[in-house]
């Protein structure tokens, strides 16, 4: 398992480090790179949600883990899959973006950073659970998680930036 953690540390970093070209090139507004990553979420999100729906588990391919999550008490919450909030989520984390994009309104960049802070905490107490507690990782649920953090260090970089980049700029 501490090889999948350090694998998908590395494709983090990776990601970021390709965002963060992207942005400061000037080539990339920040929202466009954001929506990409909230395009990600979704398709990951809807997934699961799609087939936990229909009462089956994840397909992990050779790596295991997804079935034990899935099929753990953790995995909804009222009776709702987690990854259905994660696709309402990733709706509006999406909305909010491209809104940014077309109207530069700040505002939108302050609601995409607060409800990534909110889904990164709801993230790091679902791999809490996942690593500890059910002692099994999905891999769609890490790759979603991924996602969602580089998402919310996105966003909080740009958002610390605002002031510095004209309101002219769109960002």
């Amino acid at each position: 398992m501490l090889a999948w953690v350090a694998f998908w540390i590395v494709v983090a970093v990776v990601s970021f480090a390709i965002a963060m070209f992207a942005i400061r090139s000037r080539g990339v507004h920040p929202a466009l790179v954001l929506a990409a990553l909230d395009t990600f979420g979704l398709a990951v999100a809807s997934y699961l949600s799609v087939v936990e729906l229909q009462g089956g588990v994840p397909v992990c391919g050779p790596i295991s883990g997804c079935v034990e999550v899935a099929q753990s008490q953790y995995s909804r919450i009222a009776g709702v899959p987690v990854a259905v909030f994660g696709v309402g989520l990733s709706i509006v984390l999406l909305v909010a973006a491209l809104g940014w994009w077309r109207t530069g309104d700040r505002r939108l960049l302050a609601l995409h950073y607060g409800l990534s802070l909110v889904g990164v905490t709801f993230e790091g107490y679902f791999m809490f659970l996942q690593v500890f507690v059910i002692d099994a990782v999905c891999i769609w649920c890490a790759m979603y998680g991924i996602s969602l953090v580089l998402r919310f260090v996105i966003a909080l970089l740009v958002w610390l930036r605002r002031d510095r980049v004209p309101a002219e700029a769109g960002w």
